[in-house]
């Protein structure tokens, strides 16, 4: 008899029954999944398939294409593809890629092996959203075009292409007659016909006639999901039979009216699997040709517009199955606690009595940037389907309730002015009523993800963080510090070739006193100028044994000793005896630490202080050698002088800085007589990139005396790139200080050079 330690019982449940579901389902809709099957023909026509010939290849995706009918009056007859890329798969070695052949007013699909040419990377594209081009007249065909089309339900569908399982890895193939009639075969009985919003921000789909969660999932897709949908409710009738023929009492009661029903607790987590399918089953999930794998439906927190789509073979053993998502789920299951009973409570946040003298942290919602409630119908629909005779009262509505969510959603308030006063005054009363149930020795902690450094100085409409602070202090609570916490993954698509926050940020708040007061702007920027230098040295410094702030991460850090100052008291009062707002104070916190990096404002060498200007005007781009003449002599240097330090490059009336890229390798800082604090931070970005952090720690150990410039330096040209979206630049100097401590401890393992010792005896 096998031992099943803590929750590793119900896990080994939540597998078999759930392998019973995909064999189950295999009996009912397996006809709909065909194989394929690789003829001599095919072979001829692509010998890498030869040693494939005569098998039946299990598919794993079927690529399909949209279509409208083209816009050009002579091929208004035919439905032409909108294509983002045409490229299968972009793995060095094993690039494939779609050519369509056009034949007189038709065209077909034929897949090719090999490098892919340019013009297939971009498919039929034109450019960003509904842009594209007509595969036959090479015509644009206009977004309003596609918009009408599409919303009188005349875009369709094409395969494309086919991927099936191979020995070891992908196996491109040309799409068939054969698999395209099957998938048109499907008829399913039941769709969710709940509306999606017409929120464009959130959802796409519904510009294009795609109205209803329904229309996201192809007719084979939703026969796929109601069938697994029904599983789910005979799967809990045979755990309930199997336990109770295993000797287990069955009260007769549901998991929803407090009994202790097996059944209900494993098809909870046989549903969880289902809504997995969903995220990995619909019109809206893509494949990535460099991975070789889908982009599942919410690669982000939205549901865009998905051009090409992937439909995936539930029935499979590789990406897109059901038995994955049950595995996955299993694993889940398998680490749950055992020894302690966990309770949960939904009550509204501005009239709860849960944390009176209790120590709280909190992540609530971040304004707008995320339609919790909107997008959770996505997934309800489906656990709905599953569920609601094991949960009635939790499924009691055709959708997920909204009307009391806390976001501030204009289409659902009438006006932008209407939802961030709705926001506003809702988080207020929440974090009212923490602020007066907190326990007094313990601060409170607030979770928020949002970019601080939207604010700025020529804005006039609030954002969404400075909504929320607003709210934070008018709740009664003083903000004692904001720090980052590494939270987000790098691989989000709004992260990928952008410097995204790689952290969510934690508000420590305190209850203000009572008895607090008022002060004058003057007084405020006079504490700003006395408490900021200290706080940001300790900040980019790092203290004893950590890490100092990321210069991604420093914007958001950095505003809570300002943020500290300003909601200590009652109000800071303008000269006119308004109140200063949130954003003003931002705006003055801001400058405050724009002045403290500046290489004007800190010891840093002549040179220096010019390249930083340069740069700031002309990045690595040459300019006029008169504009830089005239530069130089205002910072004490000379053009001369910058290029005899090795950093900048003069001729034919132009001047350009050196890339990091173009140092020298050979470079030896004890041997240079003209080491500007630029040219060291640079050596560094080199030596990192190319060598490596020991590497790094070495040549700092060549100039220990730089260290706390260089540092400083990368924080203020990090800023300097961030405001002009240099991404690429930016990241080079957010990634030194990410590692600068291991680079320090490197530097002391080598031993600083030229550095002298003084022995206490």
């Amino acid at each position: 008899m096998n031992d099943w330690p803590g929750a590793t019982g119900l896990a080994e449940d939540v597998r078999r029954y759930g392998h019973w579901m995909r064999e189950e389902a295999e009996k009912r809709i397996d006809h709909l999944y065909p194989k394929v099957k690789i003829t001599k023909e095919m072979v001829a026509e692509r010998p890498d398939l030869k040693q494939y010939e005569g098998q039946e290849l299990t598919v794993i995706a079927w690529l399909w294409a949209r279509t409208v009918k083209s816009s050009n009056p002579a091929f208004s007859h035919v439905d032409v593809p909108l294509v983002s890329s045409f490229v299968l798969s972009s793995k060095k070695g094993k690039e494939a890629w779609v050519e369509p052949v056009i034949e007189g007013d038709s065209y077909r699909f034929v897949v090719r092996v090999g490098k892919p040419p340019v013009e297939a990377k971009k498919g039929t594209k034109l450019g960003r959203g509904a842009s594209f081009s007509c595969l036959l007249s090479g015509s644009p065909i206009e977004p309003k075009y596609i918009y009408a089309e599409a919303r009188a339900g005349h875009m369709g569908q094409r395969l494309m292409a086919i991927v099936a399982e191979g020995n070891r890895g992908r196996v491109y193939l040309a799409p068939t007659e054969k698999h395209e009639d099957i998938a048109s075969q499907a008829r399913p009985e039941w769709k969710p016909e709940v509306e999606m919003p017409a929120n464009p921000r959130w959802f796409s789909p519904p510009m294009y006639g795609m109205t209803i969660y329904g229309d996201l999932f192809t007719p084979r897709q939703l026969v796929a999901l109601t069938t697994f949908s029904d599983l789910v409710q005979e799967a809990r009738e045979k755990v309930i039979e199997d336990a109770c023929k295993s000797g287990w009492d069955d009260d007769g009661q549901g998991l929803d009216a407090g009994g202790t029903a097996y059944g209900d607790a494993v098809v909870v987590y046989l549903a969880f699997a289902l809504d997995k399918g969903a995220n990995l089953w619909s019109t809206i999930t893509s494949w990535m040709s460099d991975r070789g794998a889908f982009r599942e439906t919410f690669a982000r927190q939205a549901i865009p517009m998905v051009w090409d789509f992937a439909e995936s073979n539930p029935l499979s053993n590789s990406g897109g199955n059901f038995s994955t998502a049950i595995d996955k789920g299993r694993m889940a299951v398998a680490f749950l606690p055992t020894n302690a009973q966990g309770r949960a409570s939904q009550q509204d946040a501005g009239t709860q009595k849960l944390s009176a003298s209790k120590v709280i942290s909190t992540d609530p919602p971040y304004y707008d940037n995320i339609g919790y409630a909107d997008l959770s119908d996505f997934f309800y629909v489906w656990l709905r389907s599953s569920l609601k005779l094991i949960y009635p009262s939790l499924f009691a509505t055709l959708a997920v309730p909204k009307a009391e969510e806390l976001v501030a959603t204009p289409y659902r308030h009438g006006s932008k002015e209407k939802a961030e006063g709705f926001f506003l005054e809702g988080m207020k009363k929440a974090l009212h009523n923490l602020a007066e149930q907190a326990h007094p020795a313990f601060p409170v902690s607030i979770y928020y993800a949002f970019k601080q450094s939207e604010t700025k100085e020529v804005s006039t409409t609030n954002t969404g963080w400075e909504t929320f602070l607003e709210a934070v202090i008018q709740a009664g609570f003083s903000i004692d510090g904001t720090w980052p916490v590494r939270t987000e993954g790098s691989g989000r698509i709004l992260a990928k070739g952008t410097n995204a926050l790689a952290s969510s940020v934690v508000l420590v708040c305190r209850r203000r006193p009572e008895e607090s007061e008022s002060i004058a702007r003057k007084e405020f920027q006079r504490q700003l100028r006395r408490e900021m230098p200290e706080a940001l040295e300790a900040m980019i410094g790092g203290s004893e044994g950590a890490s100092p702030i990321a210069p991604v991460d420093l914007a958001q850090a950095a505003i809570g000793p300002g943020m500290a100052i300003f909601s200590q008291y009652e109000a800071v009062l303008n000269q006119d005896g308004s109140c200063m707002t949130v954003h003003d104070a931002l705006i003055l916190i801001n400058r405050a630490i724009t002045e403290y990096l500046s290489p004007e404002s800190g010891s840093f060498d002549s040179d220096t202080q010019f390249c930083s200007a340069w740069f700031e005007q002309y990045g690595w781009t040459k300019g006029p050698f008169g504009e830089a003449d005239v530069l130089a002599r205002a910072k004490g240097t000379s053009v001369d002088g910058v290029v005899e330090a090795g950093v900048l490059e003069s001729g034919g009336g132009k001047v350009r800085l050196l890339k990091w890229k173009e140092y020298p390798t050979d470079w030896d800082p004890t041997q240079d007589e003209r080491t500007p604090v630029w040219e060291a931070l640079h050596h560094m970005i080199r030596r990192l990139n190319e060598d490596g952090e020991s590497a790094a720690g070495e040549l700092l150990a060549r100039m220990p005396e730089k260290g706390e410039p260089l540092r400083q330096l990368a924080y203020h040209l990090y800023t300097l790139c961030e405001r002009n979206r240099w991404a690429e630049d930016a990241r080079a100097y957010n990634e030194l200080i990410g590692v600068w401590h291991a680079i320090v401890t490197a530097s002391h393992e080598v031993g600083h050079k030229g550095e002298s010792l003084e022995l206490d005896f």
